[in-house]
């Protein structure tokens, strides 16, 4: 496993970020951590990456100890902060070989930049990058020592949507080239769009953990359908099927249903039934973020916070 944690919880005063966390996250693939601002996502980061203690629990990244092998495991770690501190002066190139001076070993300044297709801009200052040019820096800093693990905290914060669609490229070639990522994000499409696993958090707690796909097969709710005949449609036998009339929506007639696939199959009878043409089926089943909402409930809801006080960048190789 490249992460294991038991009963894993975090205290500041009376706060309670994160209560008796168990997560087990094997090798390769994108897992990322859902949740609301808040939520313990942070927290939970900073421990694994060996920046917080916990304050009870066991936890183990790469077979070592977060808190008493900082040193060693931070040598094999990629870590890309939610705030980063970069002089403003320094060329791109620069930039990843200071970085790159932290580490043992290190991949060329030259090689990162393709990564995060920056080429380009090599000898361009960090000022001059425009926001999304700088969080692929930022990505860029957590792969210059080329490593086993890496973990991006909310990597598109902040972001425009071109500049995000960016960020998930350079994610998803993560995966391809075999890189097991770790990433914290509160965009529901971004979990549903990048990640292999998800993990929804709420108040310190784990309250859902699957693929994207299992979690919107396992949702509660119901699944709308619009239909479209060549010709007037007698719903009753649809109703029988458990279907409920919703009136019409732009030329299409509107049902919602807890069954959909006996709705499909009782609309098959019934166009057989009535000698009726069939010009148009959609249908919309629950989604992530039906889910995600049924889990965490409105922003108010949540009063968990993660700790204010952002750990330095100098953390970062120590």
């Amino acid at each position: 496993m490249v992460i294991q944690a038991e009963k894993l919880s975090k205290h500041y005063g009376t706060t309670r970020a994160l209560q008796g966390i168990d997560l087990q996250i094997s090798e390769s693939g994108i897992v990322g951590i859902l949740g609301p601002n808040g939520a313990g996502k942070t927290t939970m980061i900073e421990i694994f990456e060996g920046l917080r203690m916990p304050s009870s629990g066991r936890v183990s990244v790469l077979g070592l100890d977060p808190a008493r092998q900082s040193s060693t495991l931070k040598q094999r770690l990629g870590i890309q902060l939610q705030s980063t501190s970069i002089p403003p002066d320094l060329t791109s190139t620069e930039i990843l070989k200071l970085f790159a001076a932290f580490y043992q070993k290190s991949l060329q300044p030259g090689e990162i930049l393709k990564r995060i297709e920056l080429q380009e801009k090599a000898g361009v200052r960090f000022s001059n990058l425009s926001g999304g040019q700088q969080q692929r820096i930022a990505i860029g800093l957590a792969l210059v020592n080329d490593p086993e693990l890496i973990l991006l905290d909310e990597p598109t914060t902040g972001l425009d949507p071109v500049a995000r669609r960016g960020v998930h490229d350079i994610i998803s070639r993560l995966r391809d080239q075999g890189s097991t990522v770790l990433l914290t994000t509160h965009y529901i499409e971004e979990a549903e769009k990048l990640c292999d696993r998800i993990i929804i958090v709420k108040s310190g707690k784990i309250v859902a953990d699957g693929t994207p796909f299992d979690l919107v097969s396992q949702a509660e709710g119901s699944s709308t359908i619009w239909i479209a005949v060549d010709g007037e449609l007698d719903p009753a036998p649809l109703q029988q099927a458990g279907v409920t009339p919703q009136g019409t929506e732009g030329g299409h007639l509107h049902f919602i249903t807890l069954d959909p696939a006996a709705a499909v199959i009782a609309l098959g009878h019934v166009l057989q039934a009535q000698n009726l043409r069939l010009i148009d089926l959609r249908m919309k089943r629950p989604t992530l973020e039906d889910v995600y909402l049924s889990l965490i409930g409105q922003p108010e809801d949540e009063q968990v916070h993660d700790d204010a006080r952002k750990p330095s960048m100098q953390n970062r190789a120590e």
